[in-house]
Formats: structure tokens, sequence, C-alpha cells
């Protein structure tokens, strides 16, 4: 339905939609180029800032367990750490070990473990079950990790633990000189706490630790960007995450960016859009409805004027010489028709005229045959021998009355032929005038419409009836109505198409081979109009020949040429107001002719 609805449409609403659908395409197109374009290089950009996050909270959980692991170096690398490893001193311990020493060294826990792994002395800074809590942690921490392996041959090394449920960095050293001479007597360990607000204080943001090992580096939601850092511990693995958020600022501007640039190259487009639709309209629409104007004016004038208007040298001002040079033509070749349209017209109303005198004098010239040809109804030599026999005296009575009877039987044969031959020249005197009412008619109004008047159709119908029973020589019975119908017509005319009708009919017959046939006229009166069927049984046509019947020139008998006779029926029923069609059921089962006139009451009541 769309489909049809726009291929009926106008151009212009053509080139509208079209150009609509063009500048949706292209803003679609630039969309996807501009994503295809902004959005990769911002989310590159993007990758990269959370890249750099990343590194940078690396790079600050390295540095918190550098501190631990400068710290516990300077412990390390002293001689009385040294010499406390070889003999416990109670006053080391409490200037080295005392919370504020800790608190100076910044950290929460401290041991010293002997080289087998046994652990000479541990605090953690706090008081009371906590601290003993977590130096209990702290001890079974040292002593599951392999200070050795985690050393490797370094002086002192730094990791993350977890130790009661908070992520420590831990960092350990070997015990030496401060000289750095001496067989090495263990190790000491710090611990230092990495707290959230820590984190944060690093990071510059605010970060939270998380003992959940992440499963991704990124969580990214609309505004902000949520990154959780792994935090490893001494193996390598996992054990907790720094996480924090970032606002997406560089997605955001690219996003933006995108937007403004679809806005941008949209808005574009529809001024484009605009623009180019303006220009058509007034380039090309205008140009086109100005010669569909003068194409309705010409149509409905018949005025050949020239398409006036501004000379263009494009495809629009070709058009509008090519349509003037068309009119010009037109109105050359109208001149040249109407100069041939007169000699045209009188020929073919003559010989319309001598068509239908040659068809009223056929059967003058039957009746005039058959007269001729018609034998007497007695021989003449033995009427009056019988006479002669009747005047002498000496016949008998019987045979006088037997040649009295013979006389009178003669007499009576005579004036039956006389009576018969005065109808049949009634017959022939009514076609005669006939001839001469269609001669007068076509000579008072040779170039007038038919005047239109009421007459009795079923009159018309048997008046030429009479005359078609004398047609071709043929045994013909027609049968007509009796009843008055009265229509609207040309009374001449229609009997002139009437007759043309029935002489058809009587050739359709006689076509069959037959000598016989018969011919019924019915009148219907339907509504306003008046219908005459002429049903003949001829040889009759193809249903679907009946319309080419009408053709000028057009005829179904090879011995005949002209072809008028329909043709001039159809056109004098058009110019009657009616109309004429030929009906049939196929070859062998006859013909129907209909004609349909106003009904002269209808009509006469439809003008007052």
């Amino acid at each position: 339905m769309a489909a049809r609805r726009i291929a009926s449409a106008s151009l212009g609403a053509k080139l509208i939609l079209i150009l609509t659908g063009v500048g949706v395409a292209a803003a679609i197109g630039v969309t996807l180029l501009l994503a295809a374009v902004i959005t990769p290089s911002f989310d590159t950009l993007e990758r990269r800032a959370v890249e750099a996050h990343a590194d940078r909270t690396r790079a600050a959980l390295a540095d918190y367990a550098a501190k631990v692991e400068s710290a516990v170096r300077d412990y390390g690398d002293w001689t009385d750490s040294y010499d406390y490893m070889a003999e416990r001193s109670r006053a080391f311990e409490e200037e080295s070990f005392s919370p504020l020493a800790m608190s100076n060294l910044g950290v929460q826990g401290m041991a010293y473990v002997a080289p087998d792994r046994h652990v000479v002395i541990a605090r953690w800074q706090g008081s009371g079950r906590q601290d003993a809590r977590l130096r209990a942690r702290l001890v079974e921490r040292i002593a599951a990790t392999d200070l050795a392996r985690v050393l490797a041959g370094r002086r002192s090394a730094g990791w993350f633990a977890e130790i009661d449920g908070r992520i420590v960095a831990v960092a350990a050293a070997v015990i030496r000189r401060s000289d750095g001479t001496g067989e090495p007597r263990g190790h000491v360990l710090m611990a230092r706490v990495l707290t959230s607000g820590a984190m944060s204080d690093l990071l510059q943001v605010r970060a939270a630790i998380d003992l959940r090992p992440p499963d991704r580096l990124t969580t990214p939601t609309r505004a902000t960007l949520g990154l959780a850092v792994p935090i490893a511990g001494a193996d390598g693995r996992a054990i907790g995450a720094a996480r924090f958020e970032v606002p997406r600022d560089v997605s955001l501007l690219g996003r933006r960016m995108l937007m403004l640039a679809v806005a941008g190259s949209t808005v574009l487009l529809l001024l484009v859009l605009m623009v180019l639709r303006r220009v058509i309209d007034r380039l090309v629409l205008k140009p086109l409805h100005r010669v569909e104007r003068h194409m309705q004016h010409v149509r409905a004038s018949g005025s050949l004027a020239l398409l006036e208007g501004e000379r263009r040298a494009d495809e629009i001002g070709s058009l509008g010489a090519s349509f003037n040079a068309m009119l010009a033509q037109l109105r050359a070749l109208r001149e040249q028709i109407e100069a041939q349209s007169f000699q045209l017209g009188r020929s073919e109303s003559a010989v319309a005229v001598m068509h239908n005198v040659r068809n009223a004098l056929n059967p003058v010239s039957t009746i005039l045959s058959q007269g001729v040809a018609q034998a007497p109804p007695v021989d003449r030599a033995t009427l009056d021998r019988a006479l002669g026999e009747l005047a002498r005296d000496e016949v008998t009575g019987a045979r006088r009355q037997k040649l009295s009877a013979f006389v009178a039987a003669a007499v009576e044969a005579e004036l039956r032929a006389r009576e018969a031959q005065v109808r049949e020249l009634q017959v022939g005197r009514e076609a005669m005038a006939h001839v001469l009412e269609i001669i007068g008619q076509q000579q008072a109004h040779a170039h007038e419409r038919p005047q239109l008047e009421p007459c009795d159709v079923s009159e018309v119908v048997a008046r030429n009836a009479a005359i078609a029973r004398y047609s071709h020589g043929l045994d013909i019975a027609v049968s007509f109505p009796g009843a008055v119908h009265t229509v609207l017509a040309n009374r001449v005319l229609l009997s002139q198409v009437v007759g043309n009708l029935l002489g058809n009919a009587a050739e359709a017959i006689a076509a069959t081979g037959r000598t016989s046939g018969s011919i019924a006229v019915t009148v219907v009166e339907v509504g306003d109009t008046t219908e005459v069927r002429i049903r003949d049984d001829g040889e009759g046509f193809e249903p679907e020949r009946g319309e080419i019947f009408f053709q000028r020139g057009f005829s179904t008998r090879a011995h005949k040429s002209g072809g008028l006779g329909l043709h001039w029926c159809a056109n004098s029923m058009t110019a009657m107001q009616g109309a004429l069609r030929l009906e049939s059921e196929g070859w062998g089962k006859g013909a129907t002719a209909v004609l349909t006139l106003k009904s002269a009451g209808a009509a006469l009541a439809q003008a007052a």
C-alpha cells in the first residue's frame, strides 16, 4: 500500500522523499564513521589512563613497601642488632623495640629471627589482647615464610602479606655488622599495616583496601571507572586489592565530541537538504508546474498558444522549446486537418447517404423484379375460349355451369393478384418515400446535429419490418411489438439505423444458406431509457468480436466493400444521445443488436 502511494505521488513529493532518505542515510553514515573514528581513539586514551592509574597504584604500593624495607635494612646493618643476636640484652629491647622507636620507624610490628627460623623476639605496637593476637599472627606468618627464598641472596626484601584480616607491608633484612662484616646471625622483620586511609593519601583519591583478589582490573559505569589493582604477596599471587574510582573524563569527552560531531553533521546535512529543496523547487518543479498549467490550459481551451517564459539553456529550457515546437506542429496539423476534414466529411456523408439509399432501394428492386417475373393467375386464351363457349346457345346446362364457375374463379384470382400487387406497390412507394426522406434530410441538415423529438419506436420498427420482408428474396418472418413506445430521437435517423440493422439481420440469415429465417424485435423500458433488441437466427459471431464491427471500413461480407453501415449506425446513435451494441453467444447461434435510447417521457420531465 505504501509502495502504491509513493508511486502515485507527485514529482516534488518523490524528490523530497528521496532527499530525506539520502539525508537520513548520510546522517547514519556520518554517525557510524565518526563513531568508528572517535570512539576507538578515546577508548584507547581511556585504556592508557587506566594503565597509568594502575601503574601509579603499583608504584605507590612499591613505595609503601620500600619505606618499610629501608627501615628494616637500617636495623639489619647494625652492630647492636648483630650483638643482640649473639647475646640478648634487655636494654637493647627496651630501647630499640619500644613503642616510641616503632612509631618513629612508622611500623606496627617487629621481630628478630634466628638462622634456624626461630623467632627470638616479636612485638606488635598496641595493647592488651589485640597486641598479643597480632603478635601471634606475625609469628605464624614468619614461620610460614621461607625468608631465604624470599631474599634470594639479597640483603633485604619487601612484600605484602595478610595478617589477621589486614594487608601488611612486610620487609626483612639480613643481620650483619654496620660495616657489613661478620657471618649473618639471622633476620630482622618489620611490618606496617596498609590502611584505606594510607592508600587514599598515596593516591590522592578515595581508596579502599579489599582482601578479595580482583577478577578484573576495571569495572566501568556511565560516569566513573572502578579500578581494582591487585596487591601481590610473597609468592606473587594476589592477596587483596586496592580499589578506587576515577571519573571517566576521557570517555565522557569522547561521547560529547561524538554527539557534537553528529549534531553538527546532521545540521549541516539538513541545511544542505533545505537548500537543495529550494533550488529544486525553483529550478525544476516551478518550471514543470508552469508547463503543466499551460498544457491544462491547452486541453481546456483548445488554444495552441506557445508557452511564454524565460529562455534557459538547461534541460528545462530544452523541454520548453520542444513543447513549443510540438504546439507549433500541432497547430499546423490542425489547420491541415481542418482543411482536409471538410472534404473527408463531405465524402463520408455522401457515402453514408448512398449506403442508406441503396439499402432503402433494395426492397423496391425486389418488388419490381417480383412484379415483372410474376405470371398471370389465369391463362388469357383459356378464359377467352370459356367465354366464347358460354355465348353459344347449344351449350348444355351442366357444361354452362362448369364454365361459369371457371370464369368466376379466374376473375377472383385476377382480383387477388391485383390486390397483392397493389400492396407490394404500396411497400415500394413507402421505400421510395424513405429514400426521398433520407435525401431530403441530408440536404436540409448536412452540417447540423440531428434534431431530437418524441417518436414511436414501435411504428419505426413496423414500417422497416414491412420493407425487410423483401430483402434478399428470403422468406423472413418479422415479429415486433404493437404497443406504443415513445423515445427521444430523430425519426429519419432512427428509421435508417433500424433499417440497416434489419438488413444486416437478413444478410446474416442468408449467410447460413437457408431460404427462410426469423427476426424478433422487442422493446423494453428500463428506468429512464428504452432498449430495442433486434434478434435474428442467422450465423452469429464470437462474443469477443462484438466491438470491432463498429470500426470504420470493417465488413463481415467478403463480397462487399466499404464497411460503413454499423460504423454509421453507431455514430448516429451517439449523435441521438443513445448507444448501440452487438451481442452473440457464438457462431451459428444468431445475434442481437441492442439500441439504447432515452425515453421521451423521462427526457421531457427532466427538461421541465
